[in-house]
């Protein structure tokens, strides 16, 4: 409840309270140890999740969580690992794969990156952020269709969801389709204004398109 209302700190000691009395109950380890991530405090967060899955091996949440923590950190192999062992002990959680997507992304290691998203998607259809990460790693190896293609399935499953919208428009101006460019592009500005133009200003992306009228009466 304490993590619930964003007191983690507070949530932490109960965590603690609650392994003084009960040192083998994982599941306080494994929810210490998301507070411990909220706050940021990743390594420490780490050395919880690592207690929760001494005490039982096919905790899977704590693999995933322990993943995302080094992930944070940039310990992406080690990350892939922890998620490895969370998709081996439950092969149907999509969040591992997803996530193990991402580490796999930040590694450069795109063609993994999308088999992993697409064990995510098979598992869970409607998982809007797996079709739209799907969608950027096609678009780091240049596959621009693709991409907008797994975009496109993104915002059929969430139509405000911006991020495709505004993705959709990049993989568009990179192929030098401008008036699609700025048709996406409107969209994404109209669903989150601020941060689309924000990243708009500075967006490599649009570097060939950058001195058209149409793209400038945009930001």
């Amino acid at each position: 409840s304490l993590d619930d209302l964003g007191r983690y700190e507070e949530a932490i000691s109960s965590y603690d309270k609650a392994v003084e009395i009960k040192p083998d109950k994982h599941e306080a380890w494994n929810n210490r140890g998301n507070s411990l991530d909220d706050l940021g405090r990743y390594e420490e967060a780490i050395s919880s999740y690592d207690k929760a899955v001494e005490i039982k091996p096919d905790k899977h949440e704590a693999w995933n969580n322990r993943g995302n923590s080094l992930d944070d950190l940039g310990r992406y192999e080690e990350a892939i690992s922890s998620y490895d062992k969370a998709v081996e002990i439950k092969p149907d959680k999509h969040e591992a794969w997803y996530n193990r997507g991402i580490s796999l992304r930040n590694l450069g290691r795109y063609e993994e990156a999308i088999s992993s998203y697409d064990k995510a998607v098979e598992i869970k259809p409607d998982y809007h952020e797996a079709w739209n990460n799907r969608g950027i790693s096609l678009k780091n190896l240049g596959r621009y269709e693709e991409a907008i293609s797994s975009y496109d399935k993104a915002v059929e499953i969430k139509p405000d969801f911006h991020n495709a919208w505004y993705n959709k428009a990049c993989n568009y101006a990179l192929q030098g389709n401008i008036e699609k460019a700025i048709e996406n592009l409107k969209i994404a500005i109209n669903l989150n204004p601020d941060t689309v133009r924000e990243s708009a200003k500075t967006d490599s992306d649009f570097d060939a398109i950058r001195e058209d009228e149409r793209f400038q009466s945009l930001l």
